[in-house]
């Protein structure tokens, strides 16, 4: 739960009742001054004619004045002019006028010669202490302004001033729902910060020996694999309070903000302990000190980083407070940051394997309802280098594609199809696309595919397809048999093979090549230059990595590789050959299977999409006989809706989706599903609306 640092919580986590203000007598006197200041304005900024003494004098003798009030005080003839002089006046019609004049150019009995005139006289005489006022008000209005938003919050404590130095973490109380039953995929890690939530619990285990917990934890991987749900999982499974902070909110437009923000929350946290606190995106305070970023004077990020190390080291034996931090660049921390005694334990936290995969999309799916025959474990092998994130995003992506079609539960097809949306982008069936393009797009992929089918050491194939997603025109899909840690050369090479496959079918068959194959020939650069120059996959060069240091680069100012300029030309050689033998046997291989390509690319250009075993149908020489796109949205247009509570329906379903092979009925499908769900510890609804 979040909770701003100045709200008052209750011991259970839950918010007080906001505090009410009472307005007292300042408040109100702050109230009348504004309500003066509008009035006087309003009052003084009616239209007046302002008159030199002159022009007043010559509109008396032509009888344009019909009254004139003396304020001696201020000097000031003020009045209003007769019918006759608002009609014959030229410059508009204002009614009133406004004269200042020098008592000395009066005269004696200067009154009275007005009222011979037919000017109705009268006298006024301003207070001196009203003018004061009057002429200090937007003083006083200014100073109560700055007192009621700045010194009476100052005085109180925690106001806007006292506000930039005080630390903006969020508190998650004791209680959290969140713990190791809600992550998966990431076993070791779960077990090696195992022994920090025993020392939270016992602490006294621990100082019977005399050991000493690891004072910082850095939860170190890829972004999306779970390193904040990991820490809040800490925090959940010892039961203590939990701090969490990013790294971009210590630093400030105001210098010295961050050291501030960072004592004020190691000071809670020693006052709440047993607790962790959590610190996300260290590396936006915690990067290398060196030339490459401060040149000499006074650097913000540098103060914070200084402030949490002076901190991590002013932790007592008895200060039950773990941080852990979380980052994705542990290379370009600082040195100070990850030494013995401050972040001396990190924590890898990986992409999930096809395991922890299967487990990470059952923990999701809990929320959803999908049919009994979702195989998780065949989703998990079609999603490899998919992070935890990117797998709730699948679930979530699939669930809403269901709805949006009107659909009971997820299905298979869903979740395939959310794969591709979330990992390629959306596809674009609406485009209208060229014939001529079409028939290009179809044997470009239809290269890709023979040559993923043919070659043993690719992986195998998952489906092609011709329909725009994202970027891409087209695609072909490959599915993976195991997580691969290694790269052989046999692989590379063959995935160099693969890369081909579209830009010799285009060649082959439209005596032309296009710009389509650009992101191919990108791909197969770089698994070239990687194979030479970090891999020592090449020839002449050996075992000897010539990849840059992209970290002294960035931090030390260093440029330009560390070889020879001969050694350049032998790689540019070497990665040339690699391209050279890939795009000849493609070519050989292609030519050779030449007949087999026009039948995938015309089944391409008929049924758009294709999977592994309507291509090795084609491949194998059968006809392929299967509903078309058109034809199966005549067939989805005459279905009638689908109604859960009418048995002859759920048959219709039970047909039309062949959801439930292997039952005998609906009813026995839907019991294998509960049992199921119990066996994993999973919940099922049994409220009759929310049945499947």
């Amino acid at each position: 739960m979040k909770m701003s640092n100045s709200t008052p919580q209750k011991p259970n986590g839950s918010k007080s009742p906001l505090p009410k203000y009472n307005r007292g007598p300042f408040t109100w006197l702050l109230i009348g001054l504004v309500i003066v200041t509008l009035l006087w304005t309003l009052t003084h900024t009616q239209r007046v004619e302002t008159l030199q003494f002159w022009q007043f004098q010559d509109a008396v003798v032509k009888g344009h004045i019909k009254t004139a009030v003396f304020d001696d005080s201020n000097r000031e003839i003020k009045g209003q002019f007769s019918e006759k002089g608002i009609r014959e006046r030229e410059k508009g019609k204002l009614e009133q006028y406004l004269v200042n004049y020098n008592p000395e150019l009066l005269g004696e009995n200067y009154a009275s010669k007005l009222e011979q005139q037919g000017v109705q006289i009268d006298f006024t005489r301003g207070s001196q202490w009203v003018q004061l006022v009057v002429s200090l008000l937007p003083m006083i209005l200014l100073v109560g302004l700055i007192y009621f938003f700045f010194l009476r919050n100052l005085k109180a404590g925690g106001g806007m001033l006292m506000n930039f130095g005080r630390s903006k973490h969020r508190v998650q109380g004791k209680g959290t729902r969140i713990t190791f039953d809600n992550v998966a995929g990431i076993e070791e890690a779960k077990d090696e910060v195992a022994e920090i939530i025993e020392f939270l619990k016992n602490p006294k285990k621990f100082k019977k020996i005399g050991g000493r917990i690891p004072r910082g934890v850095l939860l170190v991987g890829p972004p999306g694999c779970g390193k904040t749900l990991l820490a809040k999982a800490i925090a959940g499974e010892a039961d203590v309070p939990f701090f969490s902070i990013a790294g971009s909110d210590f630093v400030e437009m105001f210098v010295g903000v961050g050291a501030s923000r960072v004592r004020d929350l190691f000071k809670q946290a020693k006052e709440n302990s047993p607790c962790i606190i959590f610190l996300d995106e260290i590396d936006a305070i915690g990067r290398k000190r060196g030339p490459g970023f401060v040149s000499g004077g006074h650097d913000e990020r540098e103060q914070t980083l200084n402030a949490i190390l002076v901190e991590m080291d002013g932790f007592d034996t008895d200060d039950q407070v773990i941080v852990i931090a979380a980052t994705n660049r542990a290379d370009i921390l600082d040195h100070a940051l990850t030494r013995p005694g401050r972040f001396d334990r990190q924590v890898v936290v990986p992409l999930p394997d096809i395991k922890g995969r299967m487990k990470i999309l059952q923990i999701h799916a809990r929320k959803i309802k999908y049919a009994p025959t979702v195989d998780f474990e065949r989703l998990a092998r079609i999603t490899p280098m998919f992070s935890g994130a990117e797998l709730e995003a699948l679930i979530n992506e699939a669930a809403i594609s269901a709805s949006m079609q009107d659909k009971d539960f997820v299905e298979m097809a869903d979740l395939e199809e959310a794969r591709d949306k979330v990992r390629w982008g959306r596809a674009k069936r609406s485009r209208v696309i060229d014939d001529n393009d079409k028939r290009l797009t179809a044997y470009h992929e239809a290269g890709h595919a023979l040559v993923q089918s043919l070659i043993p050491d690719a992986d195998p194939l998952h489906k092609v397809s011709i329909i725009p997603r994202g970027p891409m025109g087209g695609a072909t899909f490959a599915l993976p048999e195991k997580d691969r840690l290694f790269y052989s050369r046999k692989y590379c090479r063959a995935q160099l093979q693969v890369c081909f496959g579209g830009r010799i079918a285009e060649e082959m068959f439209f005596n032309d090549i296009t710009s389509g194959a650009s992101s191919d020939i990108k791909q197969a650069t770089m698994i070239a230059r990687e194979m030479v120059m970090e891999w020592g996959m090449g020839k002449e060069l050996g075992p000897i990595n010539y990849a840059p240091d992209m970290t002294q680069e960035a931090y030390f100012g260093m440029s330009g590789p560390d070889y020879s300029q001969r050694t350049a030309e032998v790689i540019d050689t070497e990665i040339k050959r690699l391209i050279d033998e890939a795009y000849t046997k493609v070519t050989d291989l292609i030519e050779a299977n030449r007949d087999k390509l026009e039948n995938l690319a015309q089944a391409l250009l008929k049924y758009e999409t294709l999977d592994a075993e309507d291509v090795k149908m084609i491949l194998d020489g059968e006809v392929l006989d299967k509903p078309t796109v058109t034809d199966l949205l005549k067939l989805e247009q005459q279905k009638k809706p689908y109604n859960p509570t009418d048995k002859t329906d759920k048959k219709e379903k039970k047909d039309d989706y062949d959801i439930y092979a292997g039952s005998e009925d609906w009813d026995k499908a839907e019991e294998q599903e509960k049992q199921r769900r119990r066996n994993s510890d999973e919940t099922f609804e049994d409220d009759e609306d929310k049945r499947r």
